[in-house]
Order: structure tokens, then C-alpha cells, then sequence
């Protein structure tokens, strides 16, 4: 398993436990209090357990070896599963609790016992906070001295990605869920209450269109990240044999790279020497850059 892989796999599994218990607490939470809130709560919780089990199988089946129907492996499962929990993330997350605060708008109830919520919603905060940061900790690792923001705009790690969006709307819900149904206890306005189950389903809705299109880019085809670009391109350029690199093109098959380099070699060098010189140029490249997998280095004088 890669290392971008690994830290992948631990900022799920954070997830996972996390939202398991913070699924079964509030499910209870909801039942007692009769909170719309709750229960779009209790509903995201789940949906996110169900997230990190798919994202968790994407990692697995990723990992599977080459084979003659698939030649360049199985690295784009990943984005696959990736864009299916976006779609859960809007639907069964987003729209369901939409759905739930409507209800509750225009059939109202009371709700039982309010400060249970609020205490369950207080430790849910604490826990999801520790899934933040431990995905926080995991992208740190990937990320390499780079800003968050360029990291973002720039990974390919899709499963990360995911985590972290899904851990942000999930505190945000919990935010919005605490201050509604405290509105709703103190005012003794329970459609309070409803109108933050619709809040919490936009901010699930937002985050999971936010993950849809990242995920696309990557499910149609995209190239490395531009720094890995740029430094094959110096490996490349700097060997003796190459006149001049003429196109790379790379593109990214989940933890995996494929590089195909068109180059101008220096004049005098003999057939033999030149397919010798481009095989140890390949070999470097992928010692250098594990995460290049596939490399193809083709002379020729124009591009």
C-alpha cells in the first residue's frame, strides 16, 4: 500500500469509529427528544459510516494487480467509489434531512427534553473533532510542506478529500443542530428546530456537490499533480543523453502514475545506445518516483 494509501486508510478508519458511536448516540437522542435535528443528524452519521466503508473497499480493490482486461490496474476504483459517496453524501445525507426539517415545519412537535440533544450533540462535537484532526494529521503527512489550500486544489488523493469534506459538513451540522434546538428549547418554537434539519441538509448538499466535482476531474482523466510534473521534467531534461524533452504527458491512476515522454536525443548516439540510454532513463524515473508506475520514453525530433 502506498504511503498517500495508508493515510488515507487511517483518516477513515478515524471516521468510521467516530461516526459509529456518534451514530448510535444520537439515534438514541433523537427517539427520546423528538428532535427533527437529531434525527438528520442521526441520519447523516450513518450515511457517513456507510461513506468510509465504500471509500475503505475503493482502497482494497485499488491495490488488486494488473491484469490482461486491465493492464494499467485498478488505481481509478478509488475515484469511482469516491463520486458514489458524493452521491449519498447529497441524497440520503442532504435531501433526507431537507426532507425531515419540512416536515417537521409544517407538522410541529414538542420536543422532550431538549438538554439530552444538546449533550449528545456537545460530545458528538468533541468526537468529530478528533476525526478532523486525525484527517488533518493524515494530509500533513501527504502534503509536503505545501499550503493547505494548494494541497487541495492540486491532490489527487481522492479518499482524503472525501474525509475531510465530509468531516467539516459534519461539525457544521452539529454546530447548526446545537444552536437550533437550543433556539427551539428557549423560545419553546419547535420549528426552530425544523429549520435546522433543512440547514444541515444545504450544508451536506453544498459539501457533496464540492466532492462530485473534484471527483469528476479525476474520474475523466487527469494528469499528475504540477509538481510531480515538474520535477519528471527536470529528471528528464537533466540526463546527458536528451537534447531537449519535446511533450510529457502524465495522468493519474489513483495512488499511481503514468508517464509517456517524447524527447530529442543527442546526435551521434548509436541505435543501440540510445534504446540503453532510455531504458536507464525509465529505470531512474521510477526509482526516483516509485509512484511512477508506467513509463514510456519515445525519441524522436519533433513533437
Amino acid at each position: 500500500m502506498s504511503s498517500d494509501h495508508g493515510s488515507s486508510a487511517r483518516a477513515i478508519l478515524y471516521a468510521f469509529f467516530a461516526n459509529l458511536g456518534i451514530a448510535i448516540t444520537k439515534t438514541g437522542a433523537a427517539i427520546y427528544t423528538n428532535s427533527g435535528s437529531m434525527v438528520a443528524e442521526a441520519i447523516h452519521s450513518y450515511a457517513d459510516c456507510t461513506n468510509q466503508v465504500l471509500l475503505f473497499v475503493g482502497i482494497k480493490q485499488a491495490g488488486k494487480a494488473p491484469t490482461a482486461e486491465h493492464p494499467l490496474g485498478y488505481g481509478k476504483v478509488t475515484y469511482f467509489w469516491s463520486f458514489v459517496v458524493a452521491l449519498l453524501l447529497f441524497s440520503i445525507g442532504g435531501l433526507f434531512s431537507i426532507y425531515e426539517g419540512w416536515h417537521k415545519l409544517h407538522e410541529p412537535e414538542p420536543l422532550n427534553k431538549a438538554w439530552v440533544a444538546l449533550l449528545v450533540l456537545g460530545i458528538a462535537v468533541v468526537l468529530e473533532t478528533g476525526s478532523l484532526l486525525g484527517c488533518l494529521n493524515e494530509i500533513r503527512k501527504v502534503r509536503r510542506g505545501r499550503s493547505m489550500r494548494d494541497w487541495l486544489t492540486h491532490t489527487r488523493n481522492a479518499e482524503l478529500v472525501v474525509v475531510l469534506g465530509e468531516d467539516i459538513a459534519a461539525l457544521l451540522g452539529l454546530v447548526l443542530a446545537f444552536v437550533f434546538v437550543s433556539l427551539a428549547s428557549v423560545t419553546g418554537d419547535t420549528r426552530f428546530d425544523a429549520i435546522g434539519s433543512i440547514a444541515i441538509g444545504v450544508v451536506l448538499i453544498l459539501v457533496a456537490l464540492f466532492i462530485a466535482v473534484r471527483i469528476k476531474s479525476l474520474l475523466v482523466g487527469k494528469s499528475a499533480e504540477p509538481a510531480l510534473q515538474r520535477e519528471l521534467n527536470a529528471l528528464i531534461a537533466g540526463d546527458d543523453a536528451i537534447e531537449r524533452v519535446l511533450n510529457t504527458i502524465t495522468l493519474q491512476f489513483g495512488p499511481q502514475v503514468l508517464l509517456a515522454a517524447k524527447v530529442r536525443m543527442k546526435s551521434g548516439l548509436s541505435i543501440d545506445t540510445a534504446v540503453e540510454r532510455i531504458n536507464a532513463l525509465e529505470r531512474n524515473v521510477k526509482q526516483r518516483f516509485p509512484e511512477v508506475a508506467w513509463c514510456f520514453v519515445e525519441p524522436d525530433v519533433t513533437d
